[in-house]
């Protein structure tokens, strides 16, 4: 059995949650949310518009070396949420719940990854060395990238 790591992020926006969803759910976005260093690129020739069932495809890069990955939607419950699961790609096992709800004026986004690493008892330490960290990283980024395209407008 492979060993299972989380990741929580919660972020407020001052803004309505149907324009904060709106962002959320066209997969072009995700380009702009995340690091350059990762070499994100979508696959599709054409917008994918996102429904349940729906396959994103998309490259990373992991270790230099670019990396297919692909994911389907498995739930998506406008504005309120949508979760995706790697079909193909560097883990063992990812899923990606995204939540949002109004709070105080603004609108919350909560991500929560459940996720395992493949090469055993590798993975594990593969994970302590930098793998859980880098996530991290990710993550942060992410949220900066959030309030700067969203909130500042930069």
């Amino acid at each position: 059995m492979a060993q299972s790591y989380s990741l929580y992020r919660r972020q407020w926006l001052p803004l309505p949650l149907a324009d904060t969803f709106a962002f959320f759910e066209r997969p072009e976005n995700l380009a702009r949310i995340t690091p350059p260093w990762l070499g994100f690129q979508m696959r599709a020739a054409e917008p994918v518009t996102m429904a349940e069932g729906v396959f994103l495809d998309y490259t990373i890069r992991v270790l230099g070396l670019p990396v297919r990955w692909r994911s389907r939607i498995l739930e998506y419950d406008p504005p309120h949420g949508f979760r995706d699961a790697q079909v193909v790609g560097p883990y063992r096992r990812w899923d990606h719940r995204h939540r949002f709800w109004a709070e105080a004026g603004g609108t919350v986004v909560e991500d929560r990854v459940e996720y395992a690493l493949p090469f055993g008892m590798f993975g594990r330490v593969a994970h302590w060395l930098f793998v859980g960290r880098q996530l991290a990283a990710i993550f942060d980024y992410r949220q900066r990238r959030i309030e700067a395209l969203l909130v500042n407008r930069t």
